[in-house]
């Protein structure tokens, strides 16, 4: 059966978009579909940090010199500027700190926060089957408020058998009164699926605090907070097209005490925020709903391809495979396993016909998958020859 067909005017854009990135460029003969781990980075974004680093270099808010008054306007207006690309429409209201990424992120929200919200008797909800980043900082924070002798009664996620997908149901009838916080993934890094944020919010009520991870969201696809009655958005700068070492958490400042990080706020990494700066300003400009139109298309063909082959499990939702599927798409998010050869062995495989995948357990929580597997895991840059490339040496293993 021939592949689901993408229009020209699609692949036009594309290829337009993919000349912008030096390091996809200059290897033709390589397929990198590892955007879940790292994304890579257009001209404009490396432009932006040698710029910086060559013009204005300085400390933030420590001098007033012309560099550093530089900086200091570039760290403030990197702020507003993550508030505007997540669509916050009360950013006098709200709060943006920068982190190292995701992890710290969630972690600063967890310790420097949630122990001044919580009370003795409440509940929390962790999702653990999801990414170890979204699970182990929430349990650190019970355990630091059993030293203090409050106790915090942790309530995991249910998740529909089979899908991957939180089972929304069984939440409402696990939610209750102190039901107070709730941990959440907006895209699954191992299933792709949108975990349907609304639904959970539905599930537990108006007053329960929701922290979001969208690590894999963000940069990918749309993310509103007017649309999304979360609390906490928490993202690393480098899935989305900024350097490593850069992040944000947002704060919805609504529910429960300001979101003030403790400790001395010492120096910024402010050429990650430079880089953080320009990502974004490429994401509005290229357009994010059309990015994830690319990556949903490419996922879905290679979706439809794999699921003629027996010889592969496809991890997440079975009803979404099919091309012409009108459930849920993976979010360029796709997950499998051979069932005859290991999943390390099918990496270093894969490698040697110059595709460039994540093949282990993907830093999965002790609730998911017991056995590793190889992602697949795409951006703008991938294409459709790609795609189809994968799919020919996936069937030749069969």
């Amino acid at each position: 059966m021939t592949a689901p067909a993408i229009r020209e005017e699609p692949i036009r854009w594309q290829q337009a978009l993919r000349a912008q990135f030096p390091i996809v460029t200059a290897h033709p003969e390589l397929a990198y579909l590892d955007s879940a781990a790292t994304a890579q980075k257009p001209q404009a974004v490396l432009d932006a940090v040698q710029t910086y680093l060559t013009t204005s270099n300085a400390n933030a808010a420590r001098g007033t010199y012309t560099w550093a008054n530089r900086t200091t306007e570039l760290v403030e207006r990197t702020r507003e500027r993550v508030a505007r690309f997540l669509g916050d429409t009360e950013p006098e209201r709200s709060a943006v700190h920068f982190t190292s990424g995701a992890t710290e992120g969630l972690r600063t929200v967890a310790h420097d926060w949630l122990p001044g919200f919580l009370r003795d008797g409440d509940e929390i909800v962790v999702p653990d089957a999801d990414h170890q980043a979204n699970i182990t900082p929430w349990l650190e924070a019970q355990q630091l408020l059993a030293r203090q002798g409050v106790h915090v009664r942790v309530v995991p996620m249910p998740y529909q058998s089979g899908s991957g997908d939180y089972d929304h149901r069984a939440l409402a009838e696990r939610a209750g009164p102190r039901t107070r916080f709730v941990a959440t993934t907006h895209v699954h890094h191992v299933y792709g699926g949108d975990m349907n944020v609304g639904r959970i919010r539905r599930a537990v009520g108006p007053d329960a605090v929701i922290c979001l991870d969208a690590a894999q969201s963000v940069g990918h696809l749309p993310v509103s907070v007017a649309e999304l009655d979360v609390d906490f958005v928490v993202f690393s700068g480098h899935k989305a097209l900024a350097l490593p070492g850069s992040g944000a958490v947002w704060a919805r400042q609504a529910r429960g005490p300001a979101f003030v990080p403790g400790g001395w706020s010492g120096t910024p990494n402010t050429a990650g925020i430079a880089s953080l700066e320009a990502a974004l300003d490429w994401l509005d400009a290229a357009g994010v709903e059309r990015i994830e139109r690319w990556t949903v298309a490419l996922a879905s063909r290679l979706t439809d391809g794999l699921r003629r082959l027996d010889a592969y499990e496809i991890l997440g939702c079975p009803l979404s495979l099919a091309a012409d599927s009108t459930v849920q798409r993976r979010q360029g998010i796709v997950t499998l396993r051979h069932r005859a050869i290991d999943s390390g062995d099918l990496g270093f495989i894969l490698f040697s016909h110059g595709f460039m995948v994540r093949s282990d357990h993907h830093c999965q929580g002790d609730a998911g998958e017991k056995t590793g597997s190889v992602r697949v895991s795409l951006h703008v840059y991938n294409t459709v020859e790609e795609i189809d490339r994968l799919l020919s040496v996936l069937a030749s293993l069969t």
